[in-house]
């Protein structure tokens, strides 16, 4: 069998990529698997170091907001169009599975026009246009959150929740290593925050802001990952400097990051949110408002909604300090929304993916 996985950009697509290629390689040994991603993204470093071949394409973005930078768009597009074609008459696929980002587009689009059978991952409570389109002629559409009919065809949604790394289950053999490993007392409480691999700038700004409120929670141990492009610019600050603060361009080990962590405060990127829901941690979640569609904010709000996370919005994102105040406080909270958000673990995604994938190449 010979599949094709296309998309990336972040690594809310990339890893989920990468599970359910991981998951059909365990299923089927000899299936051959070809990535197609953007180059210059995340994709075309981490999918060679999973094991796996990945083409690029000269691919990019639409610009809502500053149209002056779409001038180039349509011939990167109608290059991008041309060279998935080639890339899927060379390797011919059975399927295509499309996991979102800017290489999914072109590549589900040119195996529809071929009638290759295609698979939409949708990660996100609301999402892209491009997939929208894709979804009237997509075979099936896997997807994580519930009334997703209002965006796709009803009869070809199937809930399977988003891939993730099933090794940052907390087990508890893991939890004292973990302390040791951050070198923190297990006997204090630990909040971990994060603004995904690259960092977030109105997250570390709003912790760098709150040296104050942190400097009296001393009782409070604190894991900051401000992003490998922020590092430079928060390690030497003041806030940086406080005995109950953390400070990482990057955390390798996020296994034992959840391990420690008794509150978290992120992003809601798709990703981030399945992972959430598999370690059963309670959130405060800080939607990013730069992203397409403004589905970060969507996604929290589905978990607003069920009680499963806290939601801040950017704009108010002084309010991180009193709700997280109120968090460490309430206990009786923080197992109300440990509880509710492991509602949406969903830890056998890329099995059942990789087992639709199967089933669709071979007529069952």
């Amino acid at each position: 069998m010979r599949v094709i996985i296309s998309g990336g950009g972040t690594g809310g697509h990339v890893y989920p990529a990468i599970a359910i290629a991981n998951a059909l390689k365990k299923k089927l040994p000899n299936v051959e698997i070809l990535f197609v991603g953007a180059n210059g993204k995340l994709e075309m470093e981490k999918v060679p170091r999973a094991g796996y071949k990945i083409e690029g394409l000269d691919v990019v973005g639409f610009h809502r907001k500053k149209l002056w930078r779409n001038i180039g768009f349509p011939w990167k597009l109608y290059k991008s169009l041309r060279r998935a074609k080639k890339i899927i008459d060379n390797f011919g696929p059975d399927i295509v599975v499309g996991v979102g980002g800017y290489a999914s587009g072109p590549v589900l689009k040119q195996a529809q026009r071929k009638n290759i059978p295609t698979v939409i991952q949708e990660q996100n409570s609301y999402p892209g246009i491009t997939n929208k389109l894709l979804g009237k002629h997509a075979s099936l559409i896997c997807v994580a959150y519930d009334h997703m009919e209002r965006f796709f065809p009803k009869d070809k949604i199937v809930i399977t929740g988003n891939p993730v790394r099933t090794d940052l289950v907390v087990a508890e053999e893991k939890i004292s290593t973990a302390y040791t490993y951050f070198n923190l007392d297990s006997n204090e409480q630990t909040t971990l925050i994060f603004g995904g691999s690259l960092g977030a700038r109105s997250l570390n700004n709003a912790v760098h802001n709150s040296f104050d409120f942190l400097k009296k929670n001393a009782d409070t141990q604190f894991i900051w990952q401000v992003g490998s492009l922020y590092y430079e610019e928060f390690v030497e600050t003041q806030t940086a400097q406080l005995s109950n603060v953390q400070v990482k361009a990057f955390i390798d080990r996020m296994d034992y990051a959840y391990a420690v962590a008794d509150t978290v405060v992120c992003r809601a990127g798709a990703l981030t949110i399945s992972e959430l829901a598999l370690v059963a941690k309670p959130a405060i979640l800080i939607p990013s408002p730069n992203v397409s569609e403004d589905h970060q904010t969507k996604n929290a709000q589905a978990l607003e909604k069920i009680d499963a996370a806290v939601l801040v919005r950017d704009d108010e994102i002084h309010k991180w300090e009193s709700e997280l105040k109120d968090l460490l406080k309430d206990n009786k909270k923080r197992k109300r929304l440990s509880k509710n958000i492991k509602e949406y673990s969903k830890p056998d995604a890329a099995e059942q993916i990789a087992e639709m994938v199967y089933n669709l190449v071979h007529n069952e």
